[in-house]
């Protein structure tokens, strides 16, 4: 990974909070000209620093829609195969590898329970699967 400087971070930091946000409002914020934030911006992208650009969407949910997170416990790690897949089924909106007795958190959105079952009987026989909990959730307080 490349060094980055403060300048680097700032701009990171308003790119991180809105990836809309235009050239020249960058410029102004982190106090340089327009055409060496777009050479900065360039650069950590090729570096690989910067990713990638998404766009957060909050889908609309039928009142039947079930949400839930399933803690997977795999046989062996990486999973990267798996974790193909599971970047494949919609249903799944996030998926975070972490550290003790779980190896993956999976935050998934279904049409119905029985959806959200199916969902889970999926997973559940991946051949890199060990175990699978679900908690279901009852409601959501806030989201950033």
């Amino acid at each position: 990974m490349p060094a980055i400087d403060a300048k680097d971070r700032q701009l990171l930091e308003l790119l991180y909070r809105n990836a809309r946000l235009p050239l020249k409002t960058i410029a102004a914020r982190v106090g340089l000209a327009r055409s060496s934030v777009r050479e900065r911006v360039a650069k950590l992208e090729s570096s690989g620093v910067i990713r990638g650009y998404r766009a957060e969407v909050a889908w609309p949910q039928t009142p039947e829609s079930v949400q839930a997170y399933f803690q997977v416990r795999l046989r062996q790690t990486p999973a990267a195969a798996l974790v193909r897949r599971l970047r494949e089924r919609p249903e799944f909106e996030r998926c975070c590898s972490i550290g003790g007795e779980i190896d993956l958190v999976l935050s998934a959105c279904a049409d119905s329970l029985a959806a959200l079952n199916g969902l889970r009987d999926w997973l559940a026989v991946q051949t890199e699967v060990a175990s699978v909990s679900t908690s279901v959730v009852l409601s959501e307080d806030f989201r950033r």
